[in-house]
């Protein structure tokens, strides 16, 4: 099966073919180790690292590249406010970015290149681009990038260059959508970066945010490579930054495939401190949503639309998740090893079949979701039929197995070896009793004390239904 990726750079879709055979070069955006990581941030770490799962899963040996920005105007500013060295400061949120991606089951890549390890590449590099006429120092004894001689500037972001003002120069790592203009290749030290310079051939200073990307993928992935990524805000100035640079220094493409997710937003609007909808992740595990939940919300919106964010659709992550647990529960406690009428797998092939071909739609998680559910349905008629046997319920379990190999949230055999407590199911017999002598009082109450206890119970035809609340 072709795999097929929307490729910013063309605007349409293309069928995936990497530079070397069964290979997929993978550069991703990282983070800026200036705080926490928010969930606007792991909307685009979970779309890579779906990109990456889905890479393997269709047969690709991966190579992925994540940077670390740890230094830039952010984390200077930062870390002298806390009165801290460069290196102490970025460490403590180096750290959280690795504990939060555990928390949210993403794969670690194979590089993760900070920086400030990489000084002297992006010197060079910088050095290559004056040499070939793309750099001039400015009277400030900064370093730039001279837009108006790339002819193929905007041709990622699209940016009308015939209006935009020539000459004008942009020092700061980050700027308007609409404001083109010379870009810093290497920045001049001055007293706002107090203790942060490197020496080099311009005097002391430090990069520009773009060319570190530039440099380090260059290091790890070569001149050339198959695919990059991040979010959508980032394509222009800094990915178009990124192709300027690095195409102007080596005289080859740059990157054959650019995938960019839309944004998250928050209750229908774009998240910030001030309209108090900011979330990191620990502020939602504190408030009682696991990373598996929270996992399958980032998840479950193609990531080329923008995704509203709600508390009230992660509660409703939860729960989609505890019924996929007792479905499997359910599967695991059939008895008969063979039943009449058992289309295990022929359902369990369809399935597949339609969440191969959703995932190989440009990542359509929506189709292959909808497969999930199609054999859950199709799964629990033969359940409630009694058509289905003990081999037919282990093939359906591998199948929701080879789906969790790129959702990562199904979590089969944690769910099978969940057991019930003997102090929660001594209360489910007794409010089950309560319920048969009409005494709802007392069934309200032992509900409630179930509930402390962390397990929701259910009425259901079927009798009380039980499930560990996420």
């Amino acid at each position: 099966m072709k795999l097929i990726l929307f490729n910013t750079l063309s605007r349409s879709e293309e069928e995936f073919v990497p530079l070397k055979e069964g290979r997929a070069a993978l550069y991703t955006c990282g983070p800026t180790v200036y705080n926490f990581a928010h969930i606007g941030n792991f909307r685009a770490y979970i779309f890579e690292d779906i990109l990456r799962r889905t890479l393997k899963y269709f047969g690709f040996e991966v190579f992925q590249v994540m940077n670390l920005t740890d230094i830039d105007d952010k984390t200077i500013r930062d870390s002298m406010a806390a009165g801290m060295k460069l290196a102490d400061y970025t460490r403590k949120y180096k750290d959280a970015f690795f504990e939060d991606i555990a928390k949210l089951r993403i794969e670690k890549a194979e590089a993760y290149p900070a920086a400030t390890g990489h000084i002297p590449e992006m010197i060079n590099m910088v050095r290559t681009l004056e040499a070939k006429g793309f750099a001039y120092k400015a009277d400030d004894g900064s370093v730039y990038f001279p837009v108006a001689k790339f002819a193929e500037y905007g041709k990622l972001s699209r940016i009308d260059m015939e209006h935009q003002k020539a000459g004008a120069r942009i020092k700061t790592d980050e700027y308007s959508k609409d404001n083109v203009a010379d870009f810093a290749l290497w920045k001049a030290w001055d007293e706002k970066d107090g203790d942060v310079f490197w020496d080099s051939p311009w005097g002391r200073g430090r990069p520009g945010w773009h060319i570190e990307c530039s440099a380090m993928s260059m290091k790890y992935l070569g001149r050339t490579f198959d695919i990059h990524t991040g979010g959508i805000d980032n394509m222009f100035p800094h990915h178009e930054d990124e192709i300027a640079q690095s195409e102007a220094a080596n005289g080859c493409k740059f990157v054959n495939y650019w995938l960019h997710c839309e944004h998250l937003l928050v209750n229908g609007q774009k998240m910030s401190k001030s309209l108090g909808n900011f979330h990191t992740l620990r502020d939602l595990m504190e408030k009682g949503f696991s990373g598996r939940q929270i996992r399958m919300l980032l998840a479950g919106t193609h990531y080329r639309k923008k995704l509203n964010f709600t508390l009230d659709l992660c509660e409703k992550a939860g729960k989609t998740l505890q019924g996929f647990d007792d479905f499997f529960r359910r599967l695991s406690h059939v008895q008969k090893r063979s039943a009449a009428g058992d289309d295990a797998a022929k359902i369990a092939k369809e399935a597949t079949a339609k969440f191969a071909a959703g995932m190989a739609s440009d990542l359509n998680v929506s189709e292959a979701m909808a497969a999930a559910h199609f054999l859950t349905r199709e799964a629990n008629k033969m359940l409630d039929s009694g058509s289905l046997g003990s081999d037919g319920a282990k093939r359906i379990l591998d199948t929701f197995r080879d789906f969790d190999r790129i959702f990562a949230a199904f979590d089969v055999d944690q769910a099978i070896a969940l057991e019930i407590p003997p102090e929660i199911m001594n209360l489910i017999e007794r409010r089950q009793a309560a319920r048969n002598n009409k005494d709802f009082a007392s069934s309200d109450k032992l509900r409630g004390e179930i509930k402390a206890l962390g397990w929701t119970v259910e009425d259901t035809p079927q009798g009380p239904r039980v499930v560990r609340e996420n």
